[in-house]
């Protein structure tokens, strides 16, 4: 059968890409091996976030006596049904991405595809033909030599949402967002966790001072957190107990965990596609393409996790939409990764969009710092969330935002002005000129702007 466009995978980046292909009036397949979704919908982001909620409820609920109420009975956590809520959310989520797909009458074909020739895709045996053949196959998790991934001992983040028993200890390997997510959720659940971070800071994506506030709000949990720690060895004892061979500033030492899960980061899926058959350029682990995604074949497209840029479902979403678009003539506009949202979900949440100081100042670029602590924030005060703070940095040149950081409750949600603010180069009068409703945790967003024109009112 013959498309015009078939899409290879049906995560974020590949779902997008085939439903805007549908709106465009194209004939669009969309090849999935797995759960409809791809890893997002079903192993990542969707029940992890479900996994948190639980997890912060289940913190709000042992803090009920602050804010007045009186709950008899002790509160306990239950992991299976925790778990049991976090894989119906998945699921839910992924019949509804199956109804947009029939909806926008796209073909579901079920199997593994691979390139085989300029414009066709081998699925299971069966040869499809397509004008246009974008490959969205995402990632997984990887793995490192001295600690290898068995599934029960030594996990991955796949295993780690679906435990069937509380362990008594972790030692999570990494501290990117997946790593500290699972940190935070397992900790709030009152088990023994230990972080060991390689980098000299916990979330080292993020600003330095966002942090170093991260590092303080797990240590109040009684979070283990080693940074500058090299893993050297991971093993399991006669004991079934993992010992973890570390070394830091402070030398060489074994710590002892029930599990270790290893965040140590993704790796791109593209093993056995027919890249190397059709010449497909490969650098460094990812696709090779330009601003729209076309690689160095003719009718060849790659976007999301396999080619370079941030590992982002709504990055993922964005590219595949520019590279149909441009496939279609629309002429779109190339995705701009200076201002692409971050968001970390542990409480208190972590939100970035922009450069962060350290990197304005290693680029020798002149700017103005603005801050907000909710402490000062009546809203986060009446809320009982008074942790964290607000940063934004704007142009000294220009006034222009450069980039924004939050940590606090909610700050994810607050996020999508400042990106706005970011993408249409607003400068600090005009968002500390915009009236944010009161009381409201994004109101720190217009104080922090009036901080960096030395002109707070609230501070």
């Amino acid at each position: 059968m013959k498309y015009d466009i078939i899409v290879v995978g049906s995560g974020p980046g590949g779902y997008v890409s085939a439903i805007r292909a549908a709106q465009l009036g194209k004939k669009v397949a969309l090849v999935e091996r797995a759960e409809t979704g791809g890893v997002c919908l079903n192993w990542g982001c969707i029940p992890t976030k479900a996994l948190l909620k639980s997890a912060q409820i289940y913190v709000h609920a042992k803090q009920a006596a602050q804010y007045g109420l009186k709950i008899e009975g002790e509160i306990t956590p239950d992991l299976e049904q925790i778990v049991a809520r976090s894989r119906g959310v998945a699921e839910t989520m992924s019949k509804g991405v199956q109804f947009l797909l029939k909806k926008n009458n796209i073909d579901q074909i079920r199997g593994f595809g691979r390139l085989t020739a300029p414009h066709h895709l081998d699925v299971e045996g069966t040869d499809y033909e397509a004008d246009h053949i974008i490959l969205a196959t995402g990632a997984s998790s990887r793995e490192m030599p001295f600690m290898k991934i068995d599934g029960e001992h030594v996990i991955s983040s796949r295993q780690a949402l679906t435990l069937t028993r509380m362990p008594q200890s972790i030692i999570v390997v990494g501290s990117g967002a997946i790593g500290s997510e699972f940190a935070w959720f397992y900790a709030a659940l009152g088990v023994k966790v230990t972080v060991v971070e390689y980098l000299p800071h916990l979330m080292p994506l993020e600003d330095e001072e966002v942090s170093k506030t991260v590092e303080r709000s797990f240590r109040k949990m009684r979070v283990g957190v080693m940074t500058s720690t090299t893993v050297k060895a991971v093993r399991v004892n006669a004991e079934g107990m993992c010992e973890v061979d570390i070394e830091s500033k402070k030398g060489a030492e074994t710590l002892t965990s029930e599990v270790v899960l290893s965040a140590v980061g993704i790796k791109s899926n593209i093993e056995n596609i027919g890249l190397e058959e059709l010449g497909v350029q490969v650098e460094r682990g990812k696709v090779v393409v330009d601003q729209f995604y076309r690689t160095n074949v003719e009718g060849v497209y790659a976007i999301g996790d396999i080619v370079p840029g941030p590992a982002l479902a709504h990055v993922a979403s964005a590219e595949g939409i520019c590279c149909v678009e441009a496939i279609a003539g629309l002429n779109p506009k190339p995705v701009d990764y200076s201002t692409i949202p971050a968001c970390v979900f542990t409480s208190p949440e972590v939100a970035s969009v922009g450069a962060t100081e350290q990197k304005l100042q290693a680029d020798g670029i002149a700017y103005k710092v603005g801050r907000f602590p909710f402490t000062a924030s009546g809203k986060a005060t009446a809320a009982g969330d008074r942790d964290g703070f607000i940063k934004v940095l704007f142009s000294e040149e220009d006034g222009k935002l450069l980039g924004a950081h939050m940590i606090g409750a909610g700050v994810t949600e607050m996020l999508a002005e400042l990106t706005l603010a970011k993408k249409m180069g607003a400068t600090a009068h005009d968002i500390a000129r915009t009236i944010h409703a009161h009381p409201t945790m994004n109101e720190g967003v217009m104080e922090a702007s009036e901080a960096a024109l030395g002109a707070a009112i609230h501070l």
